[in-house]
């Protein structure tokens, strides 16, 4: 990696941890901005970049800095009811760089924000369902179904708004 490498990604962790600092709390599993951060870090850095942001970001979590919901961090996190949808961010990221990066239209871009956001919900899921004791449809209703429709705008918003800024900043 090189230092604008560095930059970026330093500044794409820092901008999830502010997203995860507005937070609404709605049970085990607070709403946040994350999702948007983590869909936008993938969109503007790519696939390699936007997943080793994403790790640094988990990592610089678990290992204590305040950077996930309601200013915590630590490992137990990882753990907890969210720690699914955590592990998940690094995959979304990547998931959504390479749908960004194998074509210009819109329509693929929404796509893979959409289908990172399907792996997000797929791990937070499971893991919610363990930390219920098993209970699927429980963890299905509590932490899936309820952010559904804001986390489908947020893909949408960070979309348009990555496709504006690679349109000023083309070098990105």
């Amino acid at each position: 990696m090189n230092s604008r490498e560095v930059a970026l990604s330093a500044l794409f962790v820092a901008f999830t941890a502010a997203s995860s600092w507005v937070s609404i709390p709605l049970g085990p599993v607070p709403f946040t901005l994350q999702v948007f951060a983590v869909l936008l870090t993938g969109l503007l850095l790519g696939s390699r970049l936007g997943f080793i942001a994403m790790c640094a970001y988990v990592f610089a979590g678990s290992v204590g800095f305040p950077v996930f919901a309601n200013f915590t961090g630590g490992f137990a996190h990882l753990y907890g009811p969210t720690g699914g949808y955590l592990l998940a961010f690094p995959i979304a990221a990547l998931v959504t760089g390479l749908f960004a990066e194998r074509s210009e239209k819109i329509s693929i871009w929404v796509f893979g924000a959409l289908v990172a956001l399907g792996v997000i919900y797929l791990l937070g899921w499971l893991r919610l369902a363990l930390y219920f004791g098993g209970s699927f449809k429980k963890a299905l209703f509590i932490g899936v179904v309820p952010f559904m429709p804001l986390d489908v705008a947020k893909a949408i918003l960070a979309v348009g708004i990555a496709r504006a800024v690679k349109k000023t900043l083309p070098r990105l």
